[in-house]
């Protein structure tokens, strides 16, 4: 796991530097993720950097649309993109908006942002790909305070009913959102069971844990009939010690100072 662990740590550097750049962005929850997007295009997806728009593709939803740090991180490190472009994070006409656009980055499946319509934009792809009988697998990334919004239960409805066991959707449940703790703004409750309960075959994980993300996705694809939800508990902010845990960096941009803080801090765990 050293190779990914490294990886992970590039593309944290890379989501400080791209939201200082711009001065706007979602760090907290892009830093929360990181492991998870990580393991996902460097060990688990069928994708390919030469070739992303091939049709036996796995494909990526990115629910919470916001958390584009971690996602243009990842196509970097992975070589969707160019590493340089990033710098343009969130400029007026650069492909590399606040929010993914299909049509502009490669390796972007869907375009998203209103929150709980990523997750409907997943179970098509993965009904459309259980009816077209490909072996492609479908992966998303929901917020735990996106949970709140009444149509991703929808979704998670007709996922369980038409049995897609093509379908992974991952939770990042770092327990806050932009106005707060979940359990203050909208509890969201005991998702473990509640998942259960409609038809999912559920796991609750350490999301920063390689380990742990490999062992659910391979229990994942040995499951039948039904889709996978991993609830990974995480830590806002992973990985920068005073962005960790705080409300305040979920859309808050270093300064020079903070950056040159959070790349030293960085360095010195890639150096461990």
């Amino acid at each position: 796991m050293e190779n990914l662990q490294i990886a992970a740590n590039n593309v944290r550097k890379h989501i400080v530097r791209m939201v200082h750049a711009s001065k706007s962005g979602h760090p907290g929850g892009s830093l929360s993720a990181t492991e998870i997007l990580t393991y996902l295009y460097f060990k688990e997806m069928n994708v390919d950097p030469q070739n992303p728009k091939a049709s036996n593709r796995d494909r990526f939803v990115l629910s919470k649309g916001h958390a584009t740090p971690v996602l243009y991180g990842t196509l970097a490190e992975r070589g969707f993109i160019n590493v340089d472009s990033l710098s343009t994070f969130r400029q007026i006409n650069s492909p590399l908006q606040g929010h993914p656009d299909s049509k502009k980055v490669s390796g972007v499946d869907v375009s998203t942002g209103s929150l709980g319509q990523g997750i409907s934009n997943a179970v098509g792809l993965a009904l459309g790909a259980q009816l077209d009988n490909s072996d492609a697998r479908v992966y998303a990334l929901l917020g735990d305070g996106e949970v709140q919004e009444g149509m991703v239960w929808e979704a998670f409805m007709a996922a369980a009913h038409y049995k897609l066991d093509n379908l992974v959707v991952f939770i990042d449940n770092n327990g806050l959102q932009i106005d707060g703790k979940n359990e203050d703004v909208m509890n969201i409750g005991d998702l473990e069971a509640k998942l259960t309960a409609f038809g999912f075959n559920v796991h609750a994980i350490d999301g920063h844990s390689f380990e742990a993300i490999e062992a659910s996705l391979q229990n994942a694809r040995e499951t039948k009939g039904m889709p996978t939800a991993i609830i990974a508990k995480t830590i806002k902010g992973r990985g920068i010690s005073f962005m960790e845990n705080s409300v305040a960096w979920h859309g808050t941009a270093p300064n020079a100072e903070q950056l040159e803080a959070a790349i030293n801090e960085l360095s010195v765990q890639e150096g461990a």
